[in-house]
């Protein structure tokens, strides 16, 4: 009888693992669904590689849940990212594809209402931007060197505060070219159409926006000229994006050493050169409400290294905006991003300062 009991016992605690071990391993997202919140309005370059994302990485995500897109604009992206951490879920149902948090965050910390480095972060991707200026700009503009002749040039930015607003003034300040400034347009899209209406004359996009839309028409038909780009910089030493290998525009610190016959310096270029440190290389970031279970991170996680290697995507994304997005992604990411986090004080005084000036 006492080896009967024994085997039953055995027999029990057999099923009982077995029945432990495979709901262990038992995906997170296995008949879930899962929100998507991206910080800037619809029809925009951060629409358009937010939702190629959500398309194409469902099928990585173990268990594949069904992805649902939403658009939280505002506030040069403030409102999606304080959505997200402040009202999105902590179950690992929600997570963020955001543009420009990163700088945001350390030159401006008190307009989020969640501390952005408690986020827990799946990854982030670089990113840059092409500089372009109506060729009907007064006294008329034929080449980029033009720019230093320009008169009445009115540029158009997303908010004040913004990193694409704040690069634009900068490089313009640098060179020395006048300008009035005028902010608020809720993304990309509306201020590229402010250009074809001859209402601004200047602005900037990224690089997939500029190479899939601004390129191959305002360019082509000769209503905008190209004027330089931010390159890649990784605090030490600046590189050639990927995206503008071959491309005959300029990066700007080359564009201003053939313009002005030296090399920029100043609290200006040090804002410049910190943006591109920070905002450049983060100018993607992905990331969950904090809190976020551990599951639900590495599973996400995973699923963006294996949308690295999609071939089916890259060839959607190449289509779509003329480059192939690549996410740095890692167990360590929460650490890696909360690290680059930060600025010295004597750049955020300054940037504060400069950006209340443009107001």
């Amino acid at each position: 009888m006492a080896s009967l009991m024994v085997r039953a016992a055995l027999l029990a605690a057999i099923c009982a693992f077995g029945a432990s071990h495979a709901g262990a391993q038992e995906p997170f997202y296995k008949g879930k669904r899962l929100n998507l919140v991206i910080n800037f309005a619809a029809g925009g370059p951060t629409d358009i590689e937010g939702r190629l994302l959500a398309k194409h990485i469902a099928k990585h995500i173990d268990g594949k849940p069904t992805i649902i897109v939403q658009n939280k604009d505002g506030a040069g992206g403030v409102v999606g990212t304080n959505y997200v951490g402040e009202v999105g879920p902590r179950d690992g149902s929600m997570f963020g594809y955001f543009t420009g948090a990163a700088w945001k965050y350390v030159t401006e910390p008190d307009k989020h209402t969640v501390d952005f480095r408690t986020y827990e972060f799946v990854g982030y991707s670089p990113g840059n931007a092409v500089y372009y200026v109506r060729r009907d700009t007064p006294p008329g503009l034929k080449t980029a060197a033009d720019i230093l002749k320009a008169q009445g040039l009115v540029v158009g930015g997303l908010a004040t505060e913004s990193s694409k607003d704040l690069l634009i003034r900068l490089t313009l300040d640098m060179l020395g070219v006048p300008h009035k400034y005028i902010t608020g347009f809720r993304s990309s899209v509306n201020a590229r159409l402010a250009v074809q209406r001859g209402e601004i004359h200047l602005h900037s996009e990224s690089t997939p926006g500029y190479l899939s839309v601004v390129e191959p028409t305002l360019v082509k038909d000769g209503t905008v000229i190209p004027l330089y780009y931010d390159a890649d910089y990784n605090g030490e030493t600046f590189s050639v994006p990927a995206a503008m290998k071959g491309s005959p525009i300029q990066p700007f610190q080359e564009f201003y050493r053939a313009m002005r016959g030296g090399e920029p310096s100043g609290p200006r270029w040090d804002a410049y050169r910190t943006n591109l440190a920070v905002d450049s290389a983060m100018l993607r970031t992905i990331a969950m409400p904090p809190g976020s279970p551990p599951a639900a991170q590495a599973a996400l996680r995973a699923a963006l290294a294996r949308l690295n290697n999609d071939k089916d995507y890259a060839a959607d994304t190449m289509k779509a905006i003329q480059s192939v997005p690549h996410y740095e992604t890692s167990a360590d990411i929460n650490q890696r991003v909360r690290r680059a986090l930060t600025v010295s004080p004597e750049i955020r005084t300054f940037v504060k300062n400069y950006v209340r000036g443009g107001k």
